[in-house]
């Protein structure tokens, strides 16, 4: 079985995330969804409209995601650790790490590709949702 990771913030559910939860379980059997943690999110100065808890149960109730964790406060790498997957995909907004990713763990590292971003990105939902 080939297990694929990604990972994300999640919040505010669209289609363009359901798009790249396809994209990556394409490329194999598993998909384990990674969510970003609030305290992350708090370090990043980005808001949220549901805390982690809240973004867990969603996205671990959708039936293309076959495990979705929370990542770990400290060590952001340490998740693709515990999970050893296979291969590594990103979405294509993700920061450029791929380099650091392939040296560090020896793993196919693959990029999604967007999906109407300009009607189906966080950050303009989030602008007509919460203004």
């Amino acid at each position: 079985m080939k297990k694929v990771i990604c990972f994300g913030t999640f919040d505010l559910l669209h289609i363009g995330h359901l798009d790249y939860f396809t994209q990556a379980k394409n490329h194999g059997d598993y998909l384990i969804v990674v969510l970003a943690r609030d305290s992350t999110k708090k370090q990043e100065q980005k808001d949220i409209a549901f805390c982690e808890h809240e973004r867990l149960q969603l996205i671990s109730s959708l039936k293309i995601v076959d495990e979705a964790v929370l990542g770990n406060q400290e060590d952001h790498f340490k998740i693709i650790e515990e999970k050893k997957p296979d291969i590594i995909f990103l979405g294509y907004d993700h920061p450029p790490i791929e380099k650091l990713l392939k040296e560090k763990f020896n793993l196919p590292v693959l990029r999604g590709q967007p999906y109407k971003t300009h009607q189906h990105k966080s950050s303009i939902i989030r602008n007509k949702v919460l203004g």
